[in-house]
C-alpha cells in the first residue's frame, strides 16, 4: 500500500483532487458515477475507510451525491451562499462555463420600495437587469438586479448575458463590492417563473432579496433572486 501521505497531502485529499480534476476537465458530468468506495480504495491503494472519508468530504461540499444501493455520482451544480460571489465566479470555481439568458435591460422609475433599498429618492430612475441563470442548458435561477441610473445608465447597452456584473462594475466604474445584507424566504412559482425555471406552477422557490454594498458601504445593487431550491445550499454557522 502507498504511504498515506504524499508531499504532505493526506491520501483522502489526493482522491478528492483526482475526482475534482476529472469534473473540471469535463471527463465527469452531473449524474456520472465516480466509483464505489471499494473501487477507489483499490485504484488508489488505500484503505476502505480512507476512500469513504474522501467521498464523505466531497458530499459535504456538494460535489457528489450518494444514492443508497446505487453508488456515488457527480452532483448537479449547486450555488453556495456562504460568500459574496458573482454567478460567473461560482460557475468558474466549479470548472463550468457560466451561461445566462438576458430577459431585459432597461430603465425604470416610480418604484419607491426598490429605490429605498438603494437609498435613492422615491422617483429615481434605475437600471433593471433581469437574467435567467443556467447550467448545462438547464435554468436554475431568475435574478433581477437594480442599480442607480444616474451612475450606471450605460449598463443597459452592455452584453450582460456573457459578462459578470461584478466585473463590469469593478473594471468600468471602479466600484469594488464588499458585502451584502440578505433576506431569505420561500415563495411559490407564478406562471411566468414556472415557465422560466421549468418547474410546475406553485412549486416552492427560494427567494433571496439582497442589497449589495461597495467597500465604502454604499448600497450599489439590489438583487431579487428566485432559485430552484434543490440547486442551492445555504450554510449557516451558529454560536452560543
Amino acid at each position: 500500500m502507498l504511504q498515506a501521505r504524499r508531499n504532505g497531502l493526506p491520501a483522502y485529499k489526493r482522491i478528492q483532487e483526482v475526482i475534482l480534476k476529472r469534473i473540471e476537465k469535463g471527463e465527469l458530468h452531473a449524474g456520472d458515477p465516480v466509483g464505489s468506495e471499494r473501487e477507489l480504495a483499490r485504484a488508489h491503494r488505500v484503505s476502505l475507510m480512507t476512500a469513504r472519508h474522501a467521498l464523505a468530504g466531497l458530499e459535504r461540499d456538494g460535489m457528489v451525491e450518494r444514492r443508497p444501493g446505487a453508488g456515488t455520482f457527480v452532483a448537479p451544480p449547486k450555488i453556495h451562499f456562504n460568500k459574496l460571489m458573482s454567478y460567473t465566479e461560482q460557475m468558474l470555481g466549479r470548472g463550468m462555463a457560466p451561461c445566462s439568458k438576458l430577459l431585459c435591460a432597461k430603465m425604470i422609475e416610480k418604484e419607491p420600495e426598490i429605490a429605498a433599498r438603494l437609498a435613492l429618492a422615491p422617483n429615481s430612475r434605475m437600471v433593471k437587469i433581469e437574467r435567467v441563470r443556467q447550467t448545462q442548458a438547464e435554468p436554475f435561477a431568475v435574478e433581477t438586479c437594480y442599480l442607480s441610473a444616474d451612475e450606471f445608465s450605460d449598463l443597459i447597452s452592455m452584453s450582460l448575458a456573457t459578462n459578470s456584473l461584478f466585473t463590469v462594475l469593478l473594471n468600468r466604474y471602479g466600484v469594488n463590492l464588499g458585502y451584502a445584507d440578505e433576506q431569505v424566504d420561500a415563495t411559490g412559482a407564478d406562471k411566468r417563473m414556472a415557465d422560466l425555471l421549468a418547474v410546475p406552477e406553485g412549486a416552492p422557490l427560494l427567494r433571496i432579496r439582497q442589497v449589495i454594498y461597495s467597500t465604502t458601504a454604499k448600497p450599489t445593487i439590489y438583487v431579487l433572486g428566485l432559485y430552484r431550491p434543490e440547486r442551492h445550499t445555504l450554510f449557516i454557522r451558529r454560536y452560543r
